[in-house]
């Protein structure tokens, strides 16, 4: 009961947690050891929108043919049960390094969801999902830089890894006090645009959604996160990779997927995600990387060993964002007062050349990798 009620004055003040130990999170990777992965429903799409601190995402991401990188999301917050804040933000990576990336995000007003709550609208903005379940068609003039207008069509089936892709965090497993959930298509097609002050952008091209949901205050879940969407002609990898503050041990949760085609090879928790250089960055003080490894490991449905390699420079940083500076009111909100929070996000997007083996068949292809490192607290 102490420890429930040091985590509840934590979760109200955003003070800093007490060091529970890896004993007070179940993570998703155990479920894997008995079950991979699990295929997606259109039920499962729902949003949750729970009544406690939390964040819920959904988020498309976009490799378009021309080289461009983007994505249109909506961010659903609730801070402490209090107040709900709704957000729409979207992004555009020119291909041109020279061409500065173009931001938006904007407050959203009089949003609702529809009766089986797998679409969502607001003033101005809306994400539908199809009757079928296999299509989102995302449309938003809400801010003057991007009016956003895409479809994305399901390609390959969805997945949660585990039995419900979902990490639960309490000293008492039948009575979590929080969750972290993420289901994917991993691979989807896109058609549609984005207009900004460059113009109308033709955004044709492979995507893949992540429905994200962080049921506590983000910076108590996770100190730092690996993000990884790589695209090429015939392949989609993932990664999505956090590792706990202390006050849950520092244990790293690190789960994926390999699609080919329309088919998932592998998903689960056989995956790593390495920095394999370190730029740093001065201004904030965290490990910048310049240089990264990606790998995956697991078996497809005929048993057959999938491994998947990605590794190399990352380039120059598309962008850095400073998230207490830049992002909307609702996070600092919800990180307020907390001790040590510093949480900066670096994006790269490179060319690199992805290495698959299944079984004795060994396929390369270059496609274009989007990844994120986040720092948000110290480990020490």
């Amino acid at each position: 009961m102490f420890n429930w009620a040091k985590q509840q004055l934590a979760n109200v003040a955003g003070t800093q947690e007490p060091e529970y130990g890896p004993g007070a999170i179940q993570p998703v990777t155990k479920q894997c050891e008995t079950v991979p992965y699990t295929e997606l429903k259109k039920e499962d799409l729902q949003w949750r929108t729970i009544d406690v601190t939390s964040v819920e995402t959904q988020t498309f991401y976009i490799t378009s043919d021309d080289g461009h990188v983007a994505f249109a999301q909506v961010i659903y917050s609730n801070v402490a049960g209090i107040k709900t804040t709704v957000q729409f933000s979207s992004k555009l990576i020119f291909p041109n390094h020279d061409e500065p990336v173009i931001w938006s995000t904007d407050a959203l007003e009089n949003y609702r969801f529809s009766k089986d709550k797998c679409s969502f609208y607001a003033n101005n903005c809306s994400m539908e999902l199809s009757e079928d379940g296999n299509s989102y068609t995302i449309q938003s003039t809400t801010g003057k830089q991007c009016v956003v207008n895409i479809k994305f069509t399901r390609d390959a089936p969805g997945f949660v890894v585990g039995k419900d892709g979902t990490s639960y965090f309490g000293t008492d497993p039948a009575k979590p006090w929080g969750s972290m959930r993420h289901a994917f298509w991993p691979r989807c097609k896109v058609e549609g645009t984005f207009i900004t002050k460059s113009g109308e952008t033709d955004l044709k091209g492979t995507g893949m959604y992540v429905h994200a949901l962080q049921g506590m205050k983000p910076h108590h879940a996770a100190a730092t996160w690996n993000f990884v969407n790589f695209h090429s002609p015939n392949i989609t990898a993932v990664i999505m990779d956090f590792t706990t503050p202390p006050s849950y041990g520092r244990t790293p949760v690190k789960i994926g997927g390999i699609v080919r085609n329309n088919e998932i090879l592998m998903a689960g928790a056989g995956c790593t995600a390495d920095h394999t250089e370190i730029k740093g960055d001065e201004d904030s003080g965290w490990p910048e990387p310049s240089g990264g490894k990606y790998t995956w490991k697991g078996k497809n449905k005929d048993g057959a060993v999938v491994e998947a390699e990605l590794s190399g420079s990352l380039g120059p940083r598309r962008d850095r964002i400073d998230i207490m500076a830049e992002v909307p009111k609702f996070v600092k909100q919800i990180v307020a007062a907390a001790a040590g929070t510093k949480p900066y996000i670096y994006q790269f997007a490179p060319k690199l050349t992805i290495k698959l083996k299944i079984g004795d068949e060994v396929i390369e292809e270059e496609g274009t990798l989007f990844t994120e490192a986040t720092f948000i607290t110290s480990l020490e």
